[in-house]
């Protein structure tokens, strides 16, 4: 029966991991316990067991008398039994946290076990993970038993034992998905420098290469986009731009704006901000379909981007210092009648003007001539050197979908193209 024993410990062990010490120290508390009912002594008894790890043999001693294991009654041995089963339980657990807590930020697999109030249980083998709905890509649907990834977004502990959360998308999915599916980055020649996601639509992902030798967008794009073509299979259709990464801020810009060709760029470096101009055609391109593009770029460069049009910049508003006969003095009084544009001043009427403190009838008529004369000039000018507006024009407020892009999309270089194709599913 000894022998036995410390076959049954050896097993558990090999099974679920337990340290064999955790489980013989479990042994003995609870056969102590046992032997102190058993032979109904007073609580303040000491009481003590010891498991001899070579023979198997357990000593139990009660009040310094040692007390034969046969004699141990039902009840008692009852209560060992589920000393034991508890101790178990705790360790057990207690192994599944520590192996979990330090896969956090790993990618997983399981399959799906159950469905809880929209949330998905997924069995990892020996530990059970939660799946909420707010970390699943939208209109993914799942059947019980079918294959699931995810990434390991937190580990806690709870009275059911260790609650793991999983999520799909959260952009360490994406970073996991190409560090399993590209070697070149797991192995550190391609660094990913960042990633904007809007999960279930279309994600931007910045890669650069520390050898000279290998393309980075060409190593994730893979031979004949195989690589991004699994990564995109996982993501059931998600779209995935590939972006090469670059030092200078307005290359970086104009490559994270991509399919759109960028005409010019015009950085703030104090606010982190830059107005981006491309010709007309290119408009709807650059911001993408309900502003996603832009977005993404925005997201994925760190800096607030501006998209307009050569037509609207040339529309621009003017403001009030460049009119003839506006002193600061002027100036201060009209922005604080809320105008601080010749286009605001210019659809004023007289009686508002007269109605504004320190401005005459005479001067009000002077600034509304200038004004409107000026703005004439301007659109004339537009009229000049621009050909009529295309049919495409205004579409920034509600631009097109992405797939509209131009036959010919430009790019910046010959690895770009296949990162266009493939990026956009």
């Amino acid at each position: 029966m000894n022998g036995e024993l410390l076959s049954i410990l050896e097993a558990i062990e090999r099974d679920k991991g337990i340290d064999r010490e955790i489980l013989i120290q479990a042994i003995e508390a609870a056969v102590a316990t046992a032997a102190k009912k058993s032979e109904g002594v007073a609580e303040e008894i000491e009481s003590t067991a010891v498991l001899d790890r070579k023979t198997g043999r357990i000593v139990a001693t009660v009040g310094g008398r040692e007390v034969d294991s046969a004699r141990l009654t039902r009840i008692a041995a009852q209560t060992a039994k589920q000393v034991i089963i508890q101790k178990i339980r705790e360790a057990e657990r207690d192994v599944i946290f520590t192996e979990f807590q330090g896969r956090v930020g790993d990618i997983v697999t399981g399959s799906v076990h159950r469905f809880e109030r929209g949330d998905i249980i997924v069995e990892l083998g020996r530990a059970e993970a939660i799946l909420p709905k707010t970390e699943r890509i939208p209109h993914e649907e799942y059947h019980q038993g079918d294959r699931v990834q995810g990434y390991v977004l937190e580990v806690r502990k709870s009275a059911k034992g260790p609650s793991i959360v999983l999520s799909r998308t959260h952009e360490g999915f994406i970073r996991g998905l190409f560090m399993l599916e590209v070697p070149e980055i797991a192995e550190g020649i391609v660094e990913i420098k960042g990633i904007a996601r809007e999960a279930g639509d279309r994600t931007k992902i910045a890669v650069a290469s520390t050898d000279d030798k290998v393309d980075c967008v060409g190593a994730c794009v893979g031979m004949r986009g195989t690589r991004v073509k699994n990564i995109v299979r996982e993501l059931h259709g998600e779209k995935v731009d590939i972006i090469r990464w670059h030092e200078h801020v307005k290359e970086f810009i104009a490559a994270a704006l991509s399919p759109a060709k960028i005409s010019e760029i015009q950085e703030q470096a104090g606010t982190k901000s830059a107005l981006v101009i491309v010709d007309d055609d290119q408009l709807s391109l650059a911001i993408g379909k309900k502003g996603q593009n832009v977005r993404l770029a925005s997201k994925l460069t760190g800096w607030q981007l501006e998209i307009k049009s050569k037509s609207q910049l040339s529309q621009a508003v003017v403001s009030l210092s460049g009119l003839p006969g506006v002193g600061p003095a002027m100036e201060q009084r009209l922005n604080e009648a809320g105008m601080t544009t010749i286009q605001q001043l210019a659809a004023m009427t007289l009686e508002q003007l007269t109605a504004i403190k320190g401005v005459g009838e005479k001067t009000a008529q002077k600034l509304l001539e200038s004004a409107q004369a000026t703005l004439a000039a301007q659109q004339a000018a537009h009229a000049k050197e621009s050909p009529a507006p295309s049919s495409d024009e205004g579409q920034a407020e509600t631009p097109a979908a992405d797939e509209t892009a131009p036959p010919e999309v430009p790019q910046q270089d010959a690895s770009d193209a296949g990162e266009t194709k493939e990026g956009q599913g």
